[in-house]
């Protein structure tokens, strides 16, 4: 089987491509990577070093058009500063809405066009990297479990059950994400997660600080060094 990964570059799309090369190979694994008008490239370039590092197949789409009309504060159009705090404390002030940082049905929209890419490659599975603490608290809508379910029949109709959607991680935490990858040797100092674009992550915003404690939770030291 052939497998299509939604990959940003992240600790979760790296560990989760490295997941689908370990099940199916390198040479039957594709990476897609999606540009959604994001403030900068840092998670794009990213994702090009970790797929030469592997080895797979790259394939880029721009769906940056798609959230023009969003304020979500890490768009580069928006004037909203993106929250240097955990999520827990941004989900406190939400009221059950999802967080600034959630960009409108995002996993909704890269799944669909996933799987357009998926069918054309001859690909059997689509996997991303959601995980139970982005969903925790309603923060991404779009990476719980009851949406991967909806999201896969969907998937699976709409393609005559040629192929399917996986959310491996969708019930584990993120330690337990990177206490995987630290089994398949990830290497996870070609990863980016930080919100901000700088030289370095800046260790405050809400993934910073999410990264950080993953590994804290693992005992070991993330390799990026923070601001």
């Amino acid at each position: 089987m052939k497998a299509l990964v939604l990959f940003s570059g992240g600790v979760d799309s790296t560990t989760c491509l490295a997941l689908a090369i370990d099940r199916y190979g390198k040479n039957n694994v594709v990476a897609l990577s999606i540009s959604y008008g994001q403030k900068h490239t840092k998670e794009v370039e990213a994702a090009d070093k970790i797929a030469t590092y592997y080895g797979v197949k790259l394939i880029k789409l721009d769906l940056s058009d798609m959230f023009k009309y969003s304020d979500c504060s890490l768009l580069q159009h928006s004037d909203k500063e993106i929250p240097h705090e955990s999520y827990a404390e941004q989900i406190k002030r939400s009221n059950g809405s999802p967080v600034s940082t959630y960009v409108p049905f995002r996993n909704g929209l890269f799944i669909s066009s996933a799987a357009s890419i998926a069918l054309s490659e001859r690909c059997g599975v689509i996997l991303y990297g959601a995980h139970a603490d982005d969903a925790a608290g309603n923060a991404y809508p779009d990476c719980s479990d009851a949406f991967n379910n909806a999201m896969n029949t969907a998937v699976r109709e709409g393609s005559g059950h040629l192929l399917k959607l996986e959310a491996p991680f969708v019930k584990m935490n993120k330690a337990e994400v990177v206490k995987t990858g630290l089994s398949l040797n990830v290497p996870y100092g070609l990863t980016w997660s930080c919100y901000e674009g700088h030289d370095k992550p800046c260790g405050v915003c809400g993934t910073c600080i999410d990264r950080k404690a993953a590994f804290e939770a693992n005992g070991v030291t993330d390799p990026l060094k923070y601001d």
